[in-house]
Order: structure tokens, then C-alpha cells, then sequence
């Protein structure tokens, strides 16, 4: 029987700005589905060098995701925030412009996130990837908002697919 991962996902109106319906996804941490969650997500990707986690809720996916299946973390972290070689690039949300880095490296990674909305964080984090050096073999998300319009940036990346656990059409 397919645990209904919606029914663990609360909705909260005009958060963290009005016209925003933000996905609060505390109540399938803190439940015994959490892992069920995370095993069904990895089974969704060929295995990777790296599950390369977007700050901060991807962190958490990306470091269970490597307990379960193997491979190391890498962590996107907004600027300033990491040490050594870097490539850092900017980006705008629906409500924010940001700038996200990453460290310089080599290997496969899949790049996991808990919602893809617009898709301009993960558009970003993508181009960012290849510039440090990765090999990016999927995009894992917990969550996609199939019915918000994506960003130009993302629609003009070449992502080809991004696999999910929950969609909302």
C-alpha cells in the first residue's frame, strides 16, 4: 500500500510572503514515514557519487539519502558560507535575489531539493555544478508544484527532468 505522503504536508497561506502557499514539511519529518520518504526518493535515481543538498531543507534530504544508499554529501550553501574553492552565482525566487555556492570538485552527483517551484534554484545550482567541476546525473526533489509557472532561467537550463515523490498539479 502507497503511504499517502500528501496527508503529512500542511499547507500555510501567505507564507513567507502574501500569494506564497508554502508546503510545510515538518509533520512527514517528524513521522516514522520520514524514512519510507527518503528510500522511495532514492529509488527514483541511479546512484551517485555525491547527493548534492541545496540549503537548507535539501540538506536534510541529501544526508539521509547518502545513509541510505551510499555516496557522500556535498552542500550548497548560500554565499560566504563555505570555505575553499568556490564558484558562487545569483538568482532570484519569487520573493528573494540570492547567491548560492558550491565547492569545486569532481564525481557524479544528483542534485536534491525538498520543492521545486519556478525551478530558478535549481536552474542555478545546476549551472553551478558543472562549473565546480561535477557530473550531474539527476535532479530529486520531494515535492513538485507542477502548476507554478517556471522561471525562464530554469526553462532555458538543460534540465530535462526532474523526478519527484509527491507532485501537486
Amino acid at each position: 500500500m502507497k503511504t499517502n505522503y500528501k496527508s503529512l504536508i500542511t499547507d500555510v497561506e501567505d507564507f513567507p510572503i502574501k500569494g506564497v502557499n508554502f508546503k510545510d514539511i515538518s509533520p512527514l519529518l517528524a513521522s516514522p514515514f520520514f524514512k519510507n520518504a527518503v528510500h522511495e526518493m532514492g529509488n527514483l535515481v541511479l546512484k551517485p557519487d555525491f547527493w548534492l543538498g541545496i540549503e537548507s531543507r535539501g540538506f536534510i534530504f541529501a544526508s539521509a539519502l547518502a545513509i541510505e544508499f551510499g555516496g557522500g554529501v556535498l552542500l550548497c550553501r548560500k554565499a560566504g558560507k563555505l570555505p575553499g574553492k568556490i564558484v558562487t552565482d545569483s538568482y532570484s525566487t519569487e520573493y528573494s535575489n540570492d547567491q548560492l555556492s558550491l565547492q569545486i570538485g569532481t564525481g557524479s552527483l544528483v542534485i536534491v531539493d525538498d520543492v521545486l517551484a519556478t525551478g530558478g534554484t535549481l536552474a542555478t545550482v545546476n549551472k553551478l555544478s558543472t562549473s565546480a567541476g561535477y557530473d550531474v546525473k539527476d535532479h530529486l526533489v520531494l515535492i513538485d508544484l507542477e502548476y507554478v509557472p517556471r522561471s525562464n532561467h530554469y526553462l532555458n537550463t538543460e534540465i530535462k527532468t526532474v523526478k519527484s515523490l509527491i507532485s501537486y498539479e
